[in-house]
């Protein structure tokens, strides 16, 4: 039985600047999910190339990687100059509960393996270029920064990298950003944190996560940075200058590429 009971691919007629859109409704999610993919034209006869999955914060859904910060444009000028290999991005809705599904586990959806089940798959789906083969990485920014730490914590055999940009690092920092009440309160959830994720797994992807000196999050990212290197767990943690700003995600998304590629 297919993934899948419906997958919507937009017409390549209409389709502009490499960039493909696919709404999907799959095993993860009550309903439909959408998802923004960038195809560059360097992998056309290409099999097995890279997936990077780019996941984006509270309020914002797939469209906030392209049309806010061009991550797009970014990995095709650091593919056309041979930066980095050529990849493709998939940047999917967090399923669009309240404010944010915080990408995990829910009663209403299972929004965890809405990222790393079924988006995948639809990208497979949509482009021949990406097939079981590829490596898939996982990144994002705060609530997605969140998403791509703990996931690749939780399911190192799905992803050869993580990175987040920003990043809350526990569920209760979310909620701070929320004007309502998260759909995840009284569920349970497994692995609140992403510490405490990375602590119970027996092994884990590659990961670095960055933050800027002016950023709310970021004595969570440096305690974090702390407990990884109290439990001997290797990673890159970065502090740039900068606040919680798009400005901020579209100058640094080129390191979280470049750390990719030395991986791909």
């Amino acid at each position: 039985m297919t993934r899948f009971r419906t997958v919507e691919v937009s017409d390549p007629r209409f389709e502009h600047e490499g960039l493909r859109w696919l709404t999907v409704r799959g095993r993860g999610l009550a309903g439909r999910g959408d998802i923004t993919v960038h195809v560059p034209p360097e992998v056309e006869g290409r099999h097995g190339v890279p997936l990077v999955v780019l996941m984006h914060g509270v309020y914002g859904s797939h469209w906030g990687w392209a049309f806010k910060g061009g991550a797009h444009r970014i990995a095709a000028a650091m593919i056309r100059s041979g930066e980095i290999p050529p990849m493709v991005l998939a940047m999917p809705s967090d399923g669009l509960p309240g404010d944010g599904s915080g990408y995990v586990r829910q009663s209403r959806a299972d929004y965890e393996e809405w990222i790393v089940g079924d988006v995948p798959a639809a990208v497979r789906h949509a482009t021949a270029a990406v097939g079981d083969g590829s490596a898939v990485f996982l990144a994002g920014l705060s609530m997605g920064g969140f998403g791509a730490l703990r996931l690749g914590a939780r399911h190192p055999d799905r992803f050869r990298a993580v990175s987040g940009l920003s990043s809350a690092t526990h569920l209760d920092q979310l909620c701070g950003f929320m004007a309502e009440a998260p759909g995840w309160e009284g569920a349970g959830v497994e692995d609140p944190g992403v510490l405490e994720a990375m602590l119970r797994a027996k092994r884990l992807p590659g990961i670095r996560f960055d933050c800027g000196t002016e950023d709310p999050l970021l004595e969570g990212n440096r305690a974090l940075h702390r407990g990884l290197e109290a439990a001997g767990i290797a990673h890159e943690y970065v502090e740039h200058p900068g606040g919680h700003t798009w400005e901020y995600w579209e100058r640094h998304l080129p390191e979280t590429l470049r750390f990719f590629a030395a991986r791909s």
